[in-house]
């Protein structure tokens, strides 16, 4: 079965789709090995990996869609991709998505923003004509031909001009087509249930939640309870990580020694996280005979 196909089953039951964020492949094997039965990329965690840079527009569609085909090949469950705008028009998002069905990647978001885009929790945000994402959305469904692609549409009118245009965009994005509707950056609870009572209870929301951003921080749990259908959690990993190298590199810098700068996997530990074992049978089964010589 598709990925695609799993995860378009995942959003037709009872419980919500929870997403936790991966910025490379370890991450989405730990995920992975945690009991997750989906997961996310994160362009913000992308950028700031790969580049060491924030999330502002500055990698191009080919270097996001490579890095989510490696991260999606990686595991066995299914990937949703943050691919910002489309990258271009509605004949970019064509090649976009066209690509994304290529890699194996089961669900994306396209996002409403004037590019170069910023991270749906940082100021300074414009978008593009709520029809000109209608189109992109069009050429979005048409491109996954076939493919059980799950298409999100999200805007980030919210923070440019109002809630109530956010609303409209997204009835106007699910009539495109949209799968789920991502109303980005809500400000607080009241907005919440306002964004989930201006739509059917049939039409799937998804939710964004992110540690010291703009959004009521809430548990999936409390998500389900209103009425949200998909809820990410995009940059846990990422800022878990941060602070972890930070604290190790401080430690060896200034003791000489590791010893005491938190927790840490052993070598024996981390070649199981990496799947190492396998990898030794295959060597042992494929071997050449000259090499076992």
């Amino acid at each position: 079965m598709r990925k695609s196909t799993i995860l378009r089953e995942k959003l037709a039951a009872d419980a919500i789709v929870v997403l936790p964020g991966a910025y490379d492949a370890l991450g989405a094997k730990l995920i992975e090995q945690a009991g997750f039965g989906q997961f996310f990329t994160t362009g913000f965690g992308i950028a700031a990996s790969t580049l060491g840079v924030p999330d502002i527009g500055i990698l191009t569609q080919t270097e996001i869609v490579e890095r989510a085909r490696r991260i999606a090949s990686a595991v066995n469950i299914p990937l949703v991709a943050d691919m910002d705008t489309g990258y271009g028009n509605p004949i970019n998002v064509l090649r976009t998505v066209t690509e994304c069905v290529h890699a194996g990647i089961a669900g994306i978001i396209l996002e409403d923003q004037e590019w170069p885009k910023r991270c749906g929790h940082l100021e300074g945000k414009r978008v593009i004509r709520a029809e000109d994402h209608v189109q992109k959305l069009r050429a979005a469904v048409h491109a996954r031909g076939d493919d059980d692609l799950v298409i999100i549409a999200r805007t980030d009118a919210r923070a440019v001009t109002g809630l109530d245009d956010a609303i409209a965009r997204g009835i106007a994005y699910r009539a495109a087509g949209a799968d789920v509707v991502f109303i980005e950056a809500p400000r607080s609870l009241d907005e919440l249930q306002r964004i989930r009572a201006s739509f059917p209870s049939e039409v799937p929301l998804f939710a964004n939640m992110i540690e010291d951003g703009v959004t009521p921080f809430l548990s999936a749990r409390q998500l389900q309870d209103l009425g949200y259908k998909m809820v990410v959690y995009p940059l846990s990993g990422l800022f878990a990580a941060t602070a972890a190298l930070r604290g190790v590199y401080t430690t060896l810098h200034r003791s000489g020694i590791t010893t005491g700068a938190g927790p840490m996997v052993g070598l024996e530990e981390f070649k199981g996280v990496i799947g190492l074992p396998a990898y030794v049978a295959l060597e042992e089964r494929f071997g050449s005979a000259q090499a076992a010589r």
